[in-house]
């Protein structure tokens, strides 16, 4: 696994891009359940035909990009470097100094967006970003030692970790969440996406109820002809509701309004989606229900 990584690091964004399409595509001919899950979420959603085909080549390339990521060394820039688009908003929210909750669906190069922020912010305002450590051993060191860089934290998607996001925000620093991934069970609740209901995280919601933190969507939109990526900063198209008591019915109201603005996101960028990902499955029981206090 370490060897292919290596190997895959070295080549150009263009080559990379080039095999990750073919990795997209023999990933969805050769496994059923997953042709099968990209068409039925695309279907969940209203998404035309050639948009969703388009996000199969993007999903390939998605994955044969971690290792240009990971594996560069912490110092170095990424090449070509990001564009940014709507950067004033993290401006604004620095300066407001209640910390900033960033979130993302999983669309285009979420991963490079933690990275590119933490090259132009992470001085000012450190980011610490949730993830969830892979099984396999060998590749958890090589995700533990790649994310780990000047301005960029971690967090597990435990209760430590969101306790570790909590603290950061209440230093008025950064946190970077993906929610639109299913929480453990405990950790979320049932919420309409796309016209169905998926098991939504409420921890975004919560992180900027506690803290009074600014919550802000941005996008990794990968750039056509390996031209690198242009990292989108927007708003939440409508706000949280006002705090409630806690109850299922707010958490509900709060996980609906999150929902929303991730569909917002899609909608603009359907072909880089990854439609693949099991949105709607149950959530998997363990320690994730206790509370985020």
């Amino acid at each position: 696994m370490q060897t292919l990584f290596r190997w895959l690091a070295r080549m150009p964004l263009r080559q990379i891009h080039l095999i990750g399409g073919v990795i997209g595509w023999l990933a969805f001919w050769l496994s059923s359940s997953y042709r099968r899950r990209v068409v039925a979420n695309a279907a969940q959603a209203g998404v035309a035909r050639e948009l969703w085909r388009a996000s199969i080549a993007e999903a390939g390339r998605m994955a044969a990009e971690l290792p240009y990521l990971w594996l560069r060394p912490p110092h170095q820039p990424i090449d070509p470097p990001p564009r940014w688009d709507g950067a004033e908003h993290l401006e604004h929210g620095i300066a407001r100094g209640h910390g900033l909750v960033l979130m993302t669906p999983h669309i285009g190069c979420f991963e490079v967006i933690a990275q590119a922020y933490a090259e132009r912010f992470g001085a000012r305002s450190p980011m610490t970003a949730m993830y969830r450590p892979p099984r396999h051993e060998s590749l958890r060191k090589i995700v533990e030692t790649a994310r780990a860089r000047p301005g960029l934290l971690t967090a597990p998607a435990s209760l430590g970790g969101v306790r570790q996001m909590i603290r950061a925000l209440r230093r008025g620093e950064t946190v970077g969440l993906l929610p639109d991934q299913v929480p453990p069970e405990g950790l979320g609740i049932w919420a309409p996406f796309f016209g169905r209901d998926a098991y939504t995280m409420t921890l975004a919601a919560r992180l900027v109820e506690q803290t009074g933190a600014t919550p802000l969507l941005l996008v990794g939109e990968r750039l056509a002809r390996a031209a690198g990526f242009c990292i989108h900063v927007m708003p939440m198209p409508e706000p949280l509701p006002a705090d409630g008591a806690g109850d299922a019915e707010h958490q509900r109201a709060c996980a609906g309004v999150i929902n929303r603005a991730m569909e917002h996101v899609i909608a603009r960028w359907p072909g880089q989606y990854v439609w693949g990902y099991d949105r709607y499955k149950a959530p998997r029981s363990g320690a994730g229900a206790q509370p985020l206090a």
